[in-house]
């Protein structure tokens, strides 16, 4: 029986900051809010984790032209753990999603606009 090890992140969250495109704009660096709930104690208290999202190419390119803060969008990638040396001299790690992937589901905006909306029916 042959194991399959499988690297694959799916997340649906939003922006907490309009996506960075590097200077040749080719790679875009994303924050992106998911939220859950954990129960503490008797109670259960709303949580938020921020992720990491770096996409590449033609997807960056359209994440920074139609994604801004608050934006709604889902994700699918895989997950990578690099390091780099900072400034200090010192090896820092960074775990972040590789996004192969990322689809456009909505704006802040245009969901509190959608909120004041009264139907005639």
């Amino acid at each position: 029986m042959e194991i399959v090890l499988m690297n694959v992140v799916h997340l649906i969250g939003r922006l907490g900051q309009d996506p960075e495109l590097n200077a040749k704009g080719t790679v875009c660096n994303l924050n992106l809010a998911t939220n859950g709930r954990a129960k503490e104690g008797d109670t259960w208290k709303d949580t938020t984790d921020w992720h990491k999202v770096v996409c590449f190419g033609r997807t960056a390119e359209n994440v920074q032209k139609y994604c801004t803060k608050g934006s709604q969008i889902a994700v699918t990638g895989k997950l990578q753990t690099r390091s780099y040396e900072a400034k200090d001299g010192n090896t820092r790690y960074v775990t972040e999603v590789v996004a192969n992937g990322v689809e456009f589901l909505g704006s802040k905006e245009k969901e509190e606009k959608a909120d004041t909306f009264v139907s005639p029916f």
